[in-house]
């Protein structure tokens, strides 16, 4: 894309740049080995591939991890009207016998009228549980062994601009859901549903979707906010082992502090996820980490907090270092509470902070390899995303 000599729109991220030319991870690899962009005639390409193997520490759940994420973004109309459509593909492993294919997209169809979004994963998930309510002690932990399915649809159709209504179909399969050591997880955590030991726990359903999204990249969202309402209704007619609800409300918002020049924004987010009835599955049940984009809780084990209700709040300042965008950094805070077993009440909150770099892969869909320390109580890690946390 020519850099004109005044401010230009950068259609992927959706707002003003300044006129210093914008650099990514690709240029700076393409001017180390001199490598020359093919020369082709002008035309809009409609696809933006980012491919990113790496090895790091799993800040989740410990030790070493190998993983590799694959992100497309694309085009499935006129860029001037439609939102980039994202595809993500992160396959992982780490030495611990934990592993995973998981599968996301976020398809928007000419003129932003269909919204589709999908969520498929395959995963041999060994983690540590801490029981239910926000007053466990860190030492206080369980470890189960399950591996879980999971498949989740959903169809939004246009309303009016930025307004979205539609259908889904949830699955979450668990399977094999072992203990370690004489103690079940029943005993450990004195829950009924979902918790025998070697058996399966499995949950079907439909929801309804509500959206509101008016933001142009949710691969890098800048300006503009999102609203995301699933109501779930699991039945025994769809499969399920047992009958119940639930609710989950995310909301975040996106302020652009500067008009011109570097990124300078203010990311806001907060969600609440309940269940609505009785005999929800343990491994279903609102857990820190396990919302639909397993994104929440930076400075957390993954699944350190879980109740019947799930409240999350989470602020993050983005700022570019550099004027061509290669090089950012974010400054985050967290908390959130989940409902006491006894009374169902938020008593004990849980607050935690970091700090992260920014590094521009690719310019043109806008994905950033994202590198964050966190720290809470008794815990701290280290995560590396491609794209950003919300």
């Amino acid at each position: 894309m020519a850099m004109q000599a005044q401010s230009i729109t950068d259609t992927a991220a959706g707002f003003k740049k300044d006129t210093v030319p914008q650099k990514d991870v690709i240029d700076i690899f393409r001017s180390l080995f001199d490598i020359k962009p093919r020369q082709t005639a002008p035309q809009k390409k409609k696809v933006y591939f980012s491919f990113f193997p790496t090895s790091s520490s799993d800040g989740r759940s410990g030790g070493k991890a190998l993983f590799t994420s694959t992100t497309a973004g694309f085009y499935l109309g006129d860029q001037a009207t439609t939102n980039i459509s994202s595809f993500v593909f992160t396959p992982y492993f780490n030495f611990r016998g934990r592993y995973g294919l998981p599968i996301r997209s976020n398809i928007w169809l000419a003129n932003n009228e269909w919204n589709i979004q999908g969520d498929t994963r395959l995963m041999v998930y060994p983690q540590y549980t801490w029981g239910l309510g926000g007053n466990q002690a860190s030492t206080d932990k369980f470890l189960v062994n399950y591996n879980y399915l999971r498949f989740y649809q959903s169809v939004l159709k246009q309303i009016k601009p930025y307004f979205y209504a539609g259908l889904g179909y949830n699955l979450d399969y668990y399977i094999d859901i072992e203990s370690n050591g004489d103690q079940t997880l029943r005993k450990f955590t004195g829950y009924r549903y979902g918790t025998a030991a070697d058996q399966d726990a499995f949950s079907s359903g439909m929801t309804v979707n509500l959206l509101y999204d008016s933001r142009k990249n949710s691969i890098n969202p800048l300006p503009g906010a999102y609203t995301n309402i699933v109501y779930r209704v699991n039945t025994k007619i769809f499969g399920s082992h047992t009958n119940w609800q639930s609710l989950y409300i995310d909301m975040r918002k996106y302020l652009q502090l500067s008009s011109t020049g570097p990124k300078n924004v203010l990311a806001l987010w907060a969600f609440y996820w309940t269940t609505l009835t009785p005999r929800t599955p343990y491994l279903n049940l609102p857990s820190l980490g396990w919302e639909p984009y397993q994104r929440a809780g930076r400075g957390f084990p993954q699944s350190r907090y879980r109740g019947d209700r799930l409240v999350y709040f989470e602020t993050e300042y983005r700022r570019d270092i550099t004027r061509n965008g290669l090089l950012g950094f974010v400054l985050f805070a967290n908390v959130n509470a989940v409902t006491e077993p006894e009374d169902h009440s938020f008593m004990y909150w849980h607050p935690a902070g970091g700090t992260g770099l920014r590094f521009k892969f690719n310019k043109k869909s806008g994905t950033n390899i994202s590198l964050d320390y966190g720290v809470s109580r008794n815990f701290s890690s280290i995560n590396l995303n491609l794209g950003e946390t919300f």
